[in-house]
């Protein structure tokens, strides 16, 4: 028989808060794609679609079609930078399809824009890891504690993802302290 994980507590006023923080942390680094593909106008609406989430507005097709399309902006962005920054908006936008099952995965979900977004910022500055650091004790003091009391509903972050990995992590683990 295969384990299957224990539902999770969500309100969408806590998907609306976790994505809140998500569209932040990605608001952050939109610049930095920009700057490679200033007509390139897909993580920039990822990031509004959340917002707008965020301030009361639907979970549909909007979210998902603008999250797609802000990764696919990452796989064209030019640049390693740029790519994590669409990606940041992309998990913005995912942010809304936080699933009420506690597994270590879904971290991504509250914690992966945040992640991606320090990711670009560092690679931005030469791959510069104390930037990547600086921006997730940002990210960290930016979440609100509605953020924390639903990331603390679920494991600690996947030991898995590279730098962004780490990064995620990192901020796991500071804002469970």
């Amino acid at each position: 028989m295969a384990d299957e994980a224990a539902e999770v507590e969500l309100s969408t006023q806590d998907l609306r808060e976790v994505t809140a923080y998500a569209a932040a942390c990605a608001d952050a680094v939109l610049e930095v794609f920009e700057a490679g593909q200033p007509e390139d106008t897909r993580p920039r609406e990822a990031v509004a679609a959340a917002w707008e989430f965020a301030r009361g507005g639907k979970r549909g097709k909007a979210l998902r079609d603008t999250a797609w399309a802000a990764l696919k902006a990452a796989k064209s962005a030019g640049t390693p930078a740029g790519g994590e920054a669409a990606r940041a908006a992309m998990a913005a936008a995912g942010a809304a399809y936080l699933h009420p099952l506690a597994k270590a995965t879904q971290v991504k979900h509250i914690l992966g824009a945040a992640a991606h977004a320090a990711r670009a910022a560092e690679l931005a500055a030469g791959d510069d890891r104390t930037v990547g650091a600086a921006h997730i004790e940002r990210a960290g003091r930016r979440a609100r504690p509605e953020v924390t009391h639903v990331l603390g509903r679920y494991p600690q972050a996947p030991n898995a993802g590279g730098r962004v990995g780490e990064l995620t992590r990192l901020l796991d683990a500071t804002l469970r302290r």
